[in-house]
């Protein structure tokens, strides 16, 4: 039996070893495609060219701008960690204020994740400014980002030195973000100043962020607002877009992207969202016709659907909203 027993010993040493080995590449593997990952951009450095488009004006303001771009950043010791901004680089030539726009950080996708996006915007004129806050939800640190670019403004010797137009400033954020857009509009007089334009892609469903612990109320948004969605595998719903423009008392603009999924929406509609901010913080009156005005061209998108606009309520329109303010698109988009 004893040359049995050493046989079967060494055999189990030899396949403890084996496995071990295999966890251990495993987990290496495993590890590996982590950092990869943590590394890679979450939107495509060539989005521009490969995202479909469904109308002129789309395909228009998807198509870089006519600037160049520059890049600053900062290093901060709060959760921002590190504060990023892309500008036209005629900014440091050019006489009179540029607007603005700071983008609030979907989970784990910080702007470091998605400089393709900023250079975009940068290239139709706007001061872009993010950072790498990991959660974003309540709005503060997008504030305390974009308070960081009107100090800028009022600092001699800064790139930025009477540089912002503060009346034109605007906001943009993606699932965690999208929220913290709702967030971050409503709580400005604490920092200052006021957004004259938002967007708000893919926000988190409203009663979904509330278990979350995520919570915002957009009855309280008092700054117009494009909000996108997708139709495949996005953390709204139809019924929650319903919802959610239902209850958004401002001006806004409510639509799905179809055959899209959530993170895809960071990017997939940035044609309409930079006409938007074209529109509102640029008196763009080519880009107004994208979303604006009685036959705005994303209706006859053949890749948008559910398209619901409405305008500001005041108090004599806001208990009739859907039926005197809202222009809706009711087709199936799955």
């Amino acid at each position: 039996m004893l040359p049995f027993l050493k046989t079967t010993m060494r055999i189990l040493k030899r396949t403890a070893k084996i496995s071990c080995f295999a966890i251990l590449s495993f987990v290496l593997i495993g590890c590996v495609l982590l950092f990869v990952a943590s590394c890679a951009h979450f939107t495509p450095d060539d989005y521009v060219e490969k995202v479909k488009t469904g109308g002129a004006l789309e395909k228009t303001y998807l198509a870089t701008g006519p600037y160049d771009v520059e890049y600053f950043e900062q290093k901060t010791d709060d959760q921002r960690e590190l504060i990023q901004i892309y500008y036209p680089s005629a900014m440091t030539k050019e006489e009179g204020t540029w607007p603005a726009v700071v983008f609030v950080n979907g989970t784990g996708v910080f702007a470091s994740k998605y400089p393709a996006l900023f250079r975009h915007l940068a290239s139709w004129g706007f001061i872009v400014i993010g950072n790498e806050d990991p959660s974003t939800f309540s709005g503060k640190t997008a504030n305390e980002t974009m308070k960081f670019l009107l100090d800028e403004n009022e600092r001699e010797g800064s790139v930025f030195y009477h540089k912002i137009n503060r009346e034109r400033l605007g906001i943009s954020g993606h699932s965690q973000g999208g929220v913290g857009v709702f967030n971050a509009t409503q709580t400005t007089a604490d920092f200052g100043f006021q957004y004259a334009a938002a967007v708000s892609l893919s926000p988190t469903q409203e009663d979904w962020a509330a278990a979350l612990r995520i919570p915002y109320d957009p009855t309280k948004t008092n700054v117009p607002i494009l909000v996108v969605a997708a139709t495949k595998n996005d953390v709204i719903s139809k019924d929650g877009m319903k919802s959610l423009f239902e209850k958004t008392p401002s001006e806004r603009v409510v639509v799905r992207r179809k055959c899209q999924n959530h993170g895809e929406t960071l990017y997939v509609a940035d044609g309409y969202v930079t006409a938007w901010f074209m529109s509102r913080l640029k008196d763009d009156s080519k880009a107004k016709k994208a979303l604006e005005g009685d036959a705005p061209e994303i209706a006859d998108n053949p890749l948008y659907t559910d398209l619901m606009i409405g305008k500001a309520e005041t108090p004599e329109t806001s208990k009739n909203a859907d039926e005197k303010d809202a222009t809706t698109q009711e087709n199936s988009g799955d």
